[in-house]
């Protein structure tokens, strides 16, 4: 059944019969913006085991609606055991890392705060839903938590026996190789000063930690999130 073509995550519980009432902004997108009416199809999912629904609209209004559950569309997909753990940068450049991390599958998507890192703060809710949105854009049934920004040893202190792939610009030009240690893992992408010597011999002291480069070239923060989430993916991942 193909006839729904809009997604929105919901913070409803899903299945057969049940009713949800739309928050205002949703009802202002699907009936001013899209023009959906009584018994139009949309697909609702929660990032939990309730999977993705398919949904009827029963009432639709300028400000509120009610759709109901007709069909179990999709189960829920989770995502490897994977954390993502950069240092947060240009905005629009932050947001990227986020919506990429969700479309290709991390659990967890932790800022942190390195000497050098340039950003001071982040805007939490703007990018949990950066997040909700990438996920409804490309289909994915999970949404990953967004953590607040902690300062690099708190963030390397939670690790705990989680393996650790530290990206060092420094190794740009050797051939990238991992270990394929099966687990749950992290990946660490650091800001556009790179890493202090600090944080580089605190990295290396770690035993958990896998150092690898990114290829020939050095490559902007952004662009190594995507790059590394990539060979973890296809080294350990569920591609």
């Amino acid at each position: 059944m193909n006839d729904a073509k809009i997604r929105l995550y919901v913070e409803h519980s899903l299945g057969q019969g049940q009713s949800i009432a739309l928050s205002r902004e949703h009802a202002h997108y699907l009936f001013g913006v899209m023009r959906l009416s009584v018994g139009a199809a949309i697909l609702l999912f929660n990032g939990t085991g309730d999977g993705e629904w398919r949904a009827e609209v029963i009432e639709a209004g300028k400000r509120n609606g009610i759709v109901k559950c007709t069909l179990q569309t999709q189960k829920l997909q989770l995502p490897p055991n994977l954390w993502l753990m950069f240092a947060p940068i240009k905005k629009s450049r932050t947001d990227f890392i986020v919506e990429k991390a969700t479309e290709m599958g991390v659990s967890c998507i932790l800022p942190v705060q390195t000497d050098f890192t340039n950003a001071k703060r982040i805007q939490l809710d703007r990018l949990q839903a950066h997040a909700v949105e990438a996920a409804e854009q490309c289909g994915g049934t999970f949404v990953p938590r967004v953590q607040d920004m902690q300062p690099f040893d708190k963030a390397l202190a939670e690790l705990g026996d989680r393996q650790l792939l530290f990206c060092d610009e420094k190794m740009v030009g050797e051939k990238p190789v991992m270990r394929k240690t099966p687990g749950p893992w992290a990946i660490l992408i650091g800001p556009e000063g790179g890493f202090s010597k600090r944080e580089r011999d605190h990295l290396s002291s770690l035993k958990q930690s896998c150092t690898i480069s990114l290829g020939p070239r050095i490559l902007r923060a952004d662009t190594a999130a995507v790059a590394a989430l990539t060979i973890w993916q296809m080294t350990l991942g569920d591609w």
